[in-house]
């Protein structure tokens, strides 16, 4: 009895921890909830059925292929060090920078920004426009983590040791610089 009397004079509701909390937290996500009904807050204009200003031709959106290479037997990290070396250079450059690497993961990068490249001339043949090979560069270059092959190794007495081998998705693409001459 003592102790409810001393909670009712810090205004805490009782003798139950915690009693009187919570409802701030649900008229919280109540008003979230109406706000992300309503669309958030977003400016006037810039929705999904806006008009869109014509572009003249010197910011035309540029023409991009993409090149994608799924569960390479090389952990990210290992892959990550080699394609940061290449984001936002040129095609050539690039290329050169690979075919000179050490790393084995050049070769597996070196694959998929040939196949990048080639998917841009296909582009190019296919709608009938020039396409100047030096002009194109790395604009877009990730590598994410693939699925982990799990495996097991002895271990002392009769346990097992798990062994995750890592594998990679890479993701390259190349664009042509807007200020290239055609």
């Amino acid at each position: 009895m003592a102790a409810k009397k001393r909670a009712a004079k810090r205004g805490t509701g009782g003798a139950k921890k915690g009693a009187g909390r919570g409802t701030g937290g649900a008229k919280k996500s109540a008003a979230k909830k109406a706000t992300a009904k309503r669309g958030g807050a977003k400016s006037a204009g810039t929705g999904a059925g806006a008009p869109r200003a014509a572009q003249p031709a010197s910011l035309a959106p540029q023409r991009e292929a993409h090149a994608t290479q799924r569960t390479t037997r090389q952990s990210p990290y290992k892959m990550r060090l080699v394609i940061d070396e290449i984001r936002g250079k040129d095609v050539n450059a690039a290329l050169n920078y690979l075919a000179f690497s050490k790393k084995h993961a050049a070769k597996q990068i070196e694959k998929v920004l040939r196949s990048a490249v080639a998917n841009a001339e296909q582009h190019a043949r296919s709608d009938n426009e020039p396409l100047d090979v030096d002009t194109l560069f790395v604009k877009h270059a990730v590598v994410n983590e693939g699925p982990k092959l799990k495996r097991f190794t002895p271990a002392a007495m009769g346990r097992a040791t798990p062994i995750l081998k890592r594998t990679s998705h890479v993701e390259i693409v190349v664009a042509a610089r807007q200020g290239a001459a055609r």
